[in-house]
């Protein structure tokens, strides 16, 4: 598989020529066109995650690509077809992909403020990204997409979150927030925690590609 990011939170992933595209938010761009997209997974409602301006553009030109997301996230998508809500547990197949989803609340931000619904993703049982939580896949994996930065997080729990996991290959994300002096330090940090479970940990800037 190929893994591209586009933006904070924001992925594609390739094989065979079909794609996956995982929370295309607000907080960035995504080149025109996308084509061969079967699948378009939405972790949850937060706009960092989940842009109509992006599904609508993304959809436009994948007409039969199907949205897999939370209850709370459809009811906004009704103006849009193919969107299949999901729970934990649940294994969808859709052309080259087989997605496992995990989790069913987002990380608490605050106590004045509601928890929203949310959903990790498991992707042909190798990626693995847990949208705005912790919440392990409870099997191996061999990439890890690590939350690196956000209102509800601390560095320890991204760092003891990558242990628990202990993936082969750990990319940080949801990012977008970081200046580039916070990303060489929150780097250092997470690297740590790499390092202690012999894995390898890449940085993947926006558009750049890696094999998985």
């Amino acid at each position: 598989m190929k893994l591209t990011k586009y933006h904070h939170a924001c992925v594609s992933i390739e094989q065979d020529n079909q794609l996956l595209i995982i929370d295309p938010g607000s907080l960035g761009e995504l080149p025109e066109d996308i084509l061969h997209v079967v699948a378009i997974v939405v972790t949850h409602v937060h706009p960092d995650h989940l842009s109509k301006e992006h599904l609508r553009s993304i959809v436009d030109v994948n007409p039969d690509a199907k949205i897999f997301t939370t209850s709370e996230v459809a009811e906004q998508l009704e103006d849009f077809t193919n969107v299949v809500e999901v729970l934990a547990e649940d294994i969808e197949h859709v052309g080259v992909f087989s997605l496992e989803f995990f989790g069913a609340d987002h990380a608490v931000i605050h106590k004045s403020k509601p928890v929203a619904q949310n959903i990790g993703v498991l992707v042909n049982d190798s990626l693995y990204y847990p949208g705005d939580s912790f919440t392990l896949p409870e099997k191996p994996v061999q990439t890890l997409l690590a939350p690196a930065s956000a209102p509800w997080l601390k560095t320890g729990e991204a760092m003891d979150f990558i242990s628990n996991v202990h993936p082969q290959l750990t990319i940080p994300t949801h990012d977008e927030l970081l200046s580039d002096d916070g990303k060489t330090f929150t780097d250092m940090w997470l690297q740590q925690s790499v390092d202690a479970i012999q894995g390898n940990y890449k940085r993947l800037q926006s558009g750049e590609s890696i094999a998985i």
